[in-house]
């Protein structure tokens, strides 16, 4: 049952249409689920992701551009670079996915996005469903 609820060990990645570096290029993506960025539910669609404010902050915006996220990530590394340009998700069950990670082909340095406070009590109320419950037999 673990295994259904929490897809956290099993990371969803996605292919991306752009391959260069984040710090210059945008990196377009067909994300086919809703995600969450924070606490901005994000729906299926095309997105785009660039930076602004000198590379600081992510950009985070729907090829419709109806849906808007700036987010200010931390810094990931990896001691061997992507093959492939991806999206890294956190997923919760089917329905509760939040972006994670975005790393750029070539490159060892990505970006980490902070786990939001709705993501923490997802994983807190799953972690309460996986305590034993242990009575004491006479």
């Amino acid at each position: 049952m673990k295994k259904q609820i929490l897809s956290l060990v099993g990371v969803l990645s996605l292919m991306l249409v752009a391959g260069s570096a984040l710090a210059q290029n945008e990196i377009r993506a067909d994300v086919p689920f809703n995600f969450n960025v924070n606490r901005t539910t994000m729906p299926a669609g095309e997105y785009s992701i660039t930076t602004v404010s000198g590379g600081s902050t992510l950009l985070i915006q729907s090829k419709d551009r109806q849906t808007v996220k700036l987010v200010i990530p931390n810094r990931a590394e990896t001691s061997a670079p992507p093959k492939s340009t991806k999206l890294v998700f956190h997923c919760y069950g089917k329905d509760q996915c939040f972006l994670y990670q975005i790393w750029v082909q070539g490159v060892n340095r990505g970006r980490e996005l902070p786990k939001s406070s709705l993501e923490n009590e997802i994983e807190a109320r799953l972690r309460s469903r996986d305590v034993p419950v242990i009575a004491s037999a006479r």
